[in-house]
């Protein structure tokens, strides 16, 4: 008797309660997916239902502050009050493609690490410039716009002829030199022209290079030549340089790979100092140029005005040209 005493007794208090607080009214849950998070909050408000963004996830489908999940789904019915759980998209990441020409296979990995891109097909070919192992192009091509997870082509160094016979430049004119050097598979390095006195050979004409004629070498390594500037002329060294420098990122913890860095390049020879280069990159930009430095010479390059790097070209041998005047403009 007594169980069925108190049985009686909270059935009859759980009607009570009922009668004089109805239970919440239930609503069947919205589709919010594709809606704006402030348009589904708004939604959310209407319905006497509560939201909580509970993750955020790199969409290419929606954009950013979208909502991409839900949880409970649409057409679930539930009680007001209850708590939607919102995914909201934080877009897709545009970034600018790495310039990964010249570098190791070891470098670019690292740098698609550091992008967050993925390598993709990886073909090989010979080449006469790019040493082994090292990137001759790629897909897509540096600093066009990609995004986080994109897949990059490359276009890999076998190395070219195994070896080449270097040729004797020794007595031809530059002109005829860099013909022969063309014909050869040769790439001719620093051209220094040089006051050689006035026994010395004619203007234009080849005094010595190196490596020295008839070695075997790789058909990337270049050959370097010394030009002499004529038997009247005195003064200083003249040299023919080609620079490729890769800008580096920034100290600054603020800067990101999608910023433009200020850039200048800057050359101190027996002239003075002058500026060649002064424009805006971004990390990981390759810069190609040949630069003409007379006598000692020094390259600096600076990054938002910061000092980043600095490389010696040449120096001019210690003899002192005493009636030194300027060197003659190589024809």
């Amino acid at each position: 008797m007594l169980v069925i005493f108190v049985t009686v007794v909270v059935w009859y208090g759980r009607q009570i309660h009922d009668f004089l607080s109805p239970s919440a009214a239930t609503v069947t849950v919205p589709s919010f997916v594709g809606q704006t998070l402030n348009d589904a909050n708004a939604e959310i408000a209407r319905l006497h239902l509560t939201s909580a963004v509970v993750d955020h996830q790199l969409s290419d489908r929606y954009p950013k502050d979208v909502v991409i999940m839900q949880r409970p789904q649409s057409g679930v019915a539930v009680r007001q009050g209850r708590q939607i759980s919102f995914v909201i998209s934080d877009g897709i990441i545009a970034r600018l493609m790495p310039d990964l020409r010249y570098q190791s296979m070891r470098e670019v990995q690292l740098d698609l690490s550091r992008a967050h891109l993925q390598q993709g097909k990886v073909s090989y070919a010979r080449s006469d410039v790019v040493p082994e192992d090292h990137v001759i192009s790629q897909n897509p091509a540096p600093l066009m716009s990609v995004h986080e997870g994109d897949a990059v082509s490359l276009v890999v160094s076998r190395g070219g002829r195994s070896n080449i016979v270097v040729p004797d430049f020794v007595g031809l004119t530059i002109d005829q030199a860099r013909d022969l050097a063309t014909r050869s598979g040769i790439k001719l390095g620093q051209v220094v022209w040089t006051p050689l006195g006035k026994d010395g050979p004619p203007h234009g004409m080849v005094a010595r290079q190196n490596p020295a004629p008839r070695t075997r070498i790789a058909s990337y390594d270049p050959v370097a030549l010394q030009v002499s500037s004529g038997p009247n002329e005195s003064g200083y060294i003249l040299r023919q340089v080609r620079i490729l420098v890769s800008v580096p990122s920034s100290d600054d913890s603020s800067t990101t790979q999608q910023q433009q860095l200020d850039v200048r390049l800057s050359l101190t020879d027996a002239t003075g100092r002058y500026d060649f280069y002064h424009g805006f990159a971004v990390p990981g930009q390759k810069l190609d140029f040949t630069v003409t430095a007379v006598g000692t010479s020094v390259l600096d390059m600076y990054v938002n005005d910061k000092l980043v790097g600095e490389e010696r070209l040449g120096t001019e041998p210690p003899k002192v040209y005493s009636s030194a005047r300027p060197s003659p403009t190589p024809t």
